[in-house]
């Protein structure tokens, strides 16, 4: 009995630790709660792998993803989905406050996801993806619970092929989750969408929680697979820790906002532009080179047209030559179009959260309207105009002379003496008109 109690006391503790850390592994640490808000865009996913990485290197518990978005580029939604199968730790996706979405891009996070929850009054769906340059062609709706899939017709083959992959994609996610795939295949190929508590019934999410502390409390006990691992989070009574986005990530967020980009482009154009009209100006310059590379970095990041920056620069280069020459606006309004359409197809703007406003570009183009108007208005009074200067200045013109002639004789014309030639005898002093100009003689009659 000696020799056997400390085999079996060895035994025993090894059980234990192995239970410790495979059953309770997420018990320990913090929760670390990540907020996705608006588009999701380059600076979202690199808020959200620094903040899973960060969460990993403290060792907290688990991972929240407080998520409302209406959707956002694909490849920064890729980047978080990789970033969460990859994480040591879980990831819970949270769609809240009630009142939140998680559509288009929201709905493959959330599948991604170790546990999918969501606040009451919340929706996800309508993850059909969207490319540049154009709408697809809508599929008609469908409610029905029905594995047929819709047909896609009037779509093209690329379109085609971007919904299948898609479908391919956000299936996958769904078997490895154990969630509902046939509902996130017609989610991508019907746009369709889910409230809370159908997406309860419908295996679509596993908890419906009103808040942090309800969603820590219901997690409490449940089994997830994390890297091949099963893992019993321990959730009850964890203390939450907010991560906040730090300045590079709030600065790529804030220049990487299509409207912003848009600016800094125009700022960039027009800040050269001055420069070169007033050498030594230098802040226009500064300012101009400034904008402008801040906005060729963002249009790197972002899914830009570059048939429509074309047509930016191209209206841009119009409005401007019609400054030096006498089209009456032609140049002008031609370039006023190529810039307003060149503007509206300038970024992707079926991705929702990555479109230009509508407002901002109406603004602009008014703006340009206006002063084309008034360029054409100056330029046509000005051809209404005497002549000011040269010989065609001088006909009509006040003269008075200088001494007394009959025929020819000396006249004061702009603090000069000219030779001049008369038909009529003139006395000195007396005022004079000029009615025509022969070299260097000015012929003259009284006034």
């Amino acid at each position: 009995m000696r020799r056997r109690f400390p085999s079996r006391t060895t035994l025993c503790l090894a059980l234990m630790a192995v239970g410790i850390a495979s059953a309770v592994r997420a018990g320990s640490g913090a929760a670390t709660v990540l907020h996705i808000q608006g588009a999701i865009g380059p600076a979202t996913s690199r808020f959200v792998e620094h903040g899973l990485a960060a969460a990993s290197a403290e060792g907290d518990a688990v991972v929240i993803l407080e998520i409302d978005t209406p959707g956002g580029l694909d490849s920064s939604m890729r980047d978080i989905i990789r970033g969460i199968l990859a994480s040591p730790i879980p990831v819970v996706t949270y769609v809240a406050p009630p009142g939140a979405r998680a559509a288009s891009a929201g709905t493959y996070i959330l599948y991604a996801s170790h546990v999918a929850a969501m606040a009451p009054a919340t929706n996800l769906g309508a993850a059909t993806p969207v490319a540049i340059g154009g709408e697809s062609s809508p599929s008609p709706p469908q409610t029905g619970k029905t594995d047929k899939p819709v047909e896609e017709s009037g779509t093209t083959a690329m379109e085609r092929k971007t919904v299948n992959d898609a479908v391919a994609y956000i299936r996958g996610l769904a078997e490895l989750r154990g969630r509902n795939a046939d509902w996130a295949e017609r989610a991508v190929r019907s746009a369709a969408s889910l409230q809370a508590s159908a997406a309860l019934q419908q295996h679509v999410v596993e908890v419906i929680a009103r808040d942090l502390p309800d969603l820590l409390t219901q997690l409490d006990g449940r089994e997830v697979k994390v890297g091949g691992q099963t893992v019993k989070l321990a959730t009850r009574g964890l203390t939450l820790r907010e991560v906040q986005p730090d300045w590079r990530t709030r600065l790529l967020s804030v220049i990487t906002n299509p409207t912003v980009a848009y600016g800094l482009l125009l700022i960039g154009i027009y800040g050269l532009l001055l420069e070169g009209y007033n050498p030594g100006a230098m802040l226009p310059g500064v300012v101009g080179s400034i904008a402008l590379l801040l906005a060729l970095f963002a249009f790197q990041i972002l899914s830009v047209n570059y048939a429509g920056l074309a047509l930016i620069a191209l209206g841009v280069g119009m409005i401007i030559a019609e400054f030096f020459f006498p089209t009456f606006g032609s140049l002008g309004v031609g370039g006023l179009i190529a810039f307003v359409v060149g503007s509206i197809i300038l970024l992707d703007s079926d991705v929702p959260g990555f479109n230009i406003a509508r407002p901002v570009i109406a603004g602009l183009a008014t703006a340009g309207g206006i002063a084309l108007i008034a360029l054409v208005y100056i330029a046509t009074r000005s051809l209404r105009r005497p002549v000011v200067t040269g010989v065609s200045a001088m006909i009509g013109a006040p003269a008075e002379a200088f001494e007394s002639f009959s025929s020819r004789g000396r006249v004061r014309y702009g603090g000069e003496l000219w030779n001049a030639q008369t038909s009529v005898p003139v006395q000195a002093g007396q005022r004079l008109k000029i009615v025509e100009v022969d070299g260097l003689t000015l012929w003259v009659e009284p006034d």
